[in-house]
């Protein structure tokens, strides 16, 4: 007599009856799921302040850099997601009064991006439910579990960095 297999908590999650194609797969979709769902938290956060997440992220990097900010494409260079419109997305967080744009002095075409104070007094406001957020995301993980997924994930981001897809 033949045994089914059990379904995994993805599968039952998703309401997904045939199993996965691969293990691989089944634990890539556990990655893009799970950050979803964490995704989805933060974004509730920050839509409360009237910010997206990549806005979100651009100011947590520009309050990162201090006082002396960054140029606009190191600024895109370090976010979590791809921008392809940083210029739009800072544009808009300029008119809002959360961030200014100068000039370099060395090189004028360059352009400086620095975090005002009310872009900081956003963040100070942000943090302390962005860390509600954070704790919700890894609840059910021991501290030793949740180093053990940051040192698997490292692995999983420098394996994919190597592959040219």
């Amino acid at each position: 007599m033949r045994t089914a297999k059990r379904q995994s908590a993805l599968q039952k999650e998703i309401g997904q009856r045939r199993p996965f194609q691969s293990l691989e797969q089944e634990a890539s979709l556990g990655v893009v799921r799970t950050a979803s769902l964490v995704r989805r938290a933060i974004t509730k956060v920050v839509g409360a302040f009237g910010l997206t997440q990549p806005q979100y992220n651009v100011l947590r990097i520009l309050r990162g850099a201090g006082k002396n900010g960054l140029p606009t494409l190191e600024v895109r260079s370090r976010m979590i997601d791809e921008a392809p419109g940083i210029t739009r997305l800072v544009n808009k967080l300029e008119r809002a009064g959360l961030l200014r744009r100068e000039r370099s002095t060395p090189d004028r075409r360059q352009v400086i991006c620095v975090i005002s104070a009310k872009g900081l007094d956003v963040l100070a406001r942000i943090d302390p439910l962005i860390g509600v957020a954070d704790k919700a995301g890894t609840a059910g993980l021991t501290v030793q579990e949740q180093r053990t997924m940051i040192r698997l994930l490292d692995k999983v981001r420098n394996s994919i960095s190597e592959i040219d897809l």
